[in-house]
């Protein structure tokens, strides 16, 4: 029953919940927050108690570009203490799909303009309207300068809390005092009585907060908003009312803050469907925020070893980014032409990657000595690898150039060893080309060369041979793994692990399965996609590719009028299964998911999410993920077990009697939003509808995920080693180099980048297992050998200044202890 309990005082917060994107697009966003920002600053003067509050510095920085008067007025109600700034994020972004280096940049970008604008930063995190909280949000907002969090979703019809006030803690011990502010942040224009009624039921404490104000498209507080609470205010059997902020509001309870529960949980689940509707953004956004962490770490490192310039556009690729991370864009929840917008800012920033990555790259390259046989010179190709991560690694890379079909060829490192290689279908038609794959063991951090040469004897025999692997359009057995292809629908029928005598699979695996979904775009109020109507056909499987380097099974399935690709890849090398997919999808209402039933007992599963993980149980529910997931148990034998699945961009799992599943897509109409039903004669634009492409890899592995190296596998994948052609020339850079290590393996190396004021480099590190650790970074570019102590799930920030070999630890804005 409702509580009869009302705060004695209420702190009305002013404020106008404006979506730059959602069922409009990005310019009349625009337009829309010069509106809104504006009439507040008109209330300003009308009102002198009012007191006006708003985030995200994406938007402050339109104002500043477009309206320079507007923004001095805002600097000076920000300098009088009437407009408050709350959330020191670039954007109000989905709180559980960008990576955990995107977080920390909608701190690093927000707070550091925030600073620069206005001379302060936000002190409370401010997301009211995304769909859930990941638990590591706790660890970096208090290490990007904010101590409090505001948020609403989801609500106490999705998850109970003990109390609306609550520490919200993260598994390193961080924590932030959090409030779920108890009814919408928004208001019609009219008397807020009713609203503040139902914000006040049920409160538990005597200091309670309401939000209102025209919200959504923009729009602020009304004056009759304003006069209604003023009206309100001398009333006996109301609680006072109190212009004021979330700022105030969390100053005010300090005291009701020390007797507050502590909740070392996630906040989940609002709008499942989320996390997988609209691939081909959460695609990008995988594939930019990789790529510009990529291309930091090169430029960094050429201009360390080379003073090659280092970029000044990285701030504008990732502020892209960061936009299109906002919570109604990266959830795929925004109308369709909102997402050619995005595409092009998204465009942008890769674009921006990709250029200072080859700029930088190509400017080590060709400063490596790397030298050829005189004698061959002419038919002779030399290759440059390099490796993002610091530590080895032996990974697979393709390259594709005109070469003679009447040599045959051998490849060779810098030190002359013989490596095997294998041709496989070439990108280009013309005849002259071919492409080779081979495995390139490539230093820490660094780069190795090879030379692809004519043979210097007709009688060795070709590397193209498969070595200890057979196969065939059905089957592919190598060293560590029988693969069996399901002829019913494409999947794996078996999967025997010969190194540890296991049946990984009890049943059918990448099993797709076709499911009924008449759900909105959001799924509101749905948490388990289960309705299986359906399942595809296979028509076809064939080896398409076997040689010495790897043995590649294509299979072809059918339902109704979609077309599923999966090429499965087997190595005599390696301990792992990679699979290339391509969908081909024409269904609507409809989602699909493919199935991996595990033959072992499992309690739950693992999730990596933004620079950590968190176990759930096997509940069917639908659960956001980052690029890896892993399902271990225990075998009838005894023996610990399990089995990773990595991807390159999928975010949406779950979890079920020994199983998992991966949901690929879901196919709802664009925007579409409950309560509103779909009109019959309409025709409407449907989600995910056309040509899609992804990876995923399978690592069983004995023991657990943490044995198995499974962080590092995920990093590979989504950031794989760079192969690019060379030309044979002398140089001052020796063949193969490294030039970063790290140890142990628990510790990722994430970020190497220029310190944003100009002076010195920036390292970021964090732990991935949940142990205490001292682990040891090498720079060998400079000579600094560093030492760090983790904690369990610790984000660590190191800014370094290699002219005088010193460095020492800041937050996550950069910034010392003490001096923001």
């Amino acid at each position: 029953m409702p509580s009869s309990h009302r705060p004695r005082i209420v702190y009305m917060v002013g404020n106008a919940h404006i979506d730059p994107v959602w069922l409009w697009r990005w310019n009349e966003g625009f337009q829309e927050i010069k509106a809104t920002f504006r009439s507040a600053l008109d209330r300003l003067k009308e009102y002198p108690d009012f007191i006006f509050t708003a985030s995200s510095a994406a938007f402050y920085e339109w104002i500043e570009g477009n309206d320079p008067d507007m923004f001095e007025e805002i600097q000076k109600r920000v300098k009088e203490g009437r407009w408050h700034i709350c959330g020191g994020w670039w954007v109000e972004p989905d709180c559980n799909l960008p990576s955990g280096e995107s977080f920390v940049r909608q701190g690093l970008y927000g707070q550091r303009y925030f600073l620069s604008r206005f001379g302060i930063t936000a002190s409370v995190g401010y997301n009211p309207d995304s769909f859930g909280h990941n638990i590591m949000l706790p660890q970096i907002l208090s290490k990007s300068e904010m101590q409090f969090y505001v948020f609403m979703r989801p609500g106490p019809h999705e998850k109970e809390l003990p109390s609306r006030l609550f520490w919200w803690k993260s598994p390193d011990g961080s924590s932030v005092l959090a409030y779920r502010i108890p009814y919408p942040y928004c208001t019609d224009r009219g008397d807020l009585r009713e609203h503040l009624l139902n914000c006040i039921a049920d409160e538990d404490l005597d200091i309670s907060m309401c939000f209102y104000g025209v919200g959504n498209h923009g729009g602020g507080p009304t004056r009759r908003n304003i006069e209604s609470i003023i009206s309100m205010g001398s009333e006996e059997d109301l609680p006072e009312l109190v212009f004021s902020s979330p700022n105030m509001f969390f100053n005010a309870v300090s005291d009701l803050a020390q007797e507050s529960p502590v909740i070392e949980d996630e906040l989940q689940h609002h709008a499942s469907g989320c996390y997988s509707v609209h691939s081909s953004i959460k695609k990008l956004n995988r594939l930019a925020e990789n790529r510009l962490i990529v291309a930091e770490k090169v430029s960094s490192l050429a201009n360390l070893l080379l003073r090659h310039p280092y970029p000044e556009d990285f701030d504008r690729a990732w502020k892209n980014v960061l936009f299109n991370q906002f919570h109604d864009i990266l959830a795929g929840t925004s109308i369709e032409l909102a997402y050619e917008d995005a595409l092009y800012t998204y465009g942008e920033a890769i674009s921006i990657a990709d250029r200072n990555l080859n700029a930088a790259l190509q400017s080590v390259s060709w400063k490596v000595n790397i030298e050829g046989d005189t004698h061959s010179l002419e038919d002779s190709k030399a290759v440059f690898v390099f490796n993002p991560h610091p530590w080895k690694i032996s990974e697979i890379v393709e390259v594709e150039s005109s070469l003679r079909k009447d040599l045959q060829y051998e490849l060779v490192d810098a030190s002359g060893g013989s490596h095997p290689f294998q041709y496989i279908k070439p990108d280009a038609t013309t005849m002259s080309h071919r492409k080779i794959c081979f495995v390139a063991d490539v230093p820490a951090f660094g780069w190795q060369t090879y030379t692809l040469k004519p043979r210097s004897s007709k009688s060795l025999e070709e590397d193209t041979n498969p070595v200890n692997c057979i196969a065939d359009d059905l089957r592919i057995e190598t060293p560590s793994f029988v693969m069996q292809v399901d002829d019913s629908c494409g999947g794996i029928a078996r999967l025997f692990d010969k190194r540890h005598n296991v049946e990984v699979f009890r049943s059918t695996a990448a099993l797709p399965l076709v499911i009924a979904d008449n759900s909105d775009t959001w799924s509101h109020g749905v948490f388990k996609f289960d309705d299986i109507c359906g399942r595809f056909e296979l028509a076809g499987s064939k080896l398409v590719e076997h040689g010495s380097v790897k043995s590649v099974i294509r299979t072809e399935s059918h339902y109704g009028s979609s077309l599923l690709v999966q090429e499965f890849t087997l190595y005599p090398w390696r301990d792992q299964i990679d699979v290339n997919v391509v969908v081909d999808w024409r269904e609507k209402h409809k989602l699909l998911k493919l199935a991996f039933p595990v033959n072992w007992n499992a309690d739950y599963v693992t999730y990596e999410i933004p620079y950590g993980h968190i176990t759930r149980p096997l509940n069917g529910e639908e659960e956001p993920g980052q690029s890896w997931v892993d399902i271990s148990g225990v075998l009838e034998s005894g023996q610990e077990y399990g089995l990773s699945l990595i991807n390159d961009c999928k975010y949406s799992y779950s979890a079920f009697d020994n199983a998992f599943a991966i949901t690929v897509l879901r196919s709802p109409v664009y925007a579409h939003h409950v309560p509103a039903e779909l009109n019959p004669d309409v025709s409407y634009s449907y989600i995910d509808q056309g040509m899609q492409r992804f990876r995923y890899t399978l690592l069983p592995h004995s023991g657990s995920w943490r044995d198995a190296r499974t962080p590092l596998a995920a990093a590979l994948l989504n950031q794989p080693p760079i192969a690019i052609f060379e030309s044979f020339h002398p140089g001052v850079l020796p063949p193969t180099y490294s030039a970063m290590e790290v140890s142990p393996s628990n510790v990722i190396v994430s970020v190497l980048k220029r310190a944003e004021d100009g002076y010195g480099y920036i390292l970021r590190a964090y732990e991935t297992n949940g142990e205490v650790v001292t682990a040891r970074v090498r720079l060998f570019m400079l000579d600094l050998d560093i030492e760090l102590q983790f904690a369990p799930y610790e984000i660590k920030t190191i800014k370094i200044d290699p002219e005088s070999k010193q460095f020492e630890e800041v937050n996550l804005l950069e910034f010392a202890e003490g001096n923001s």
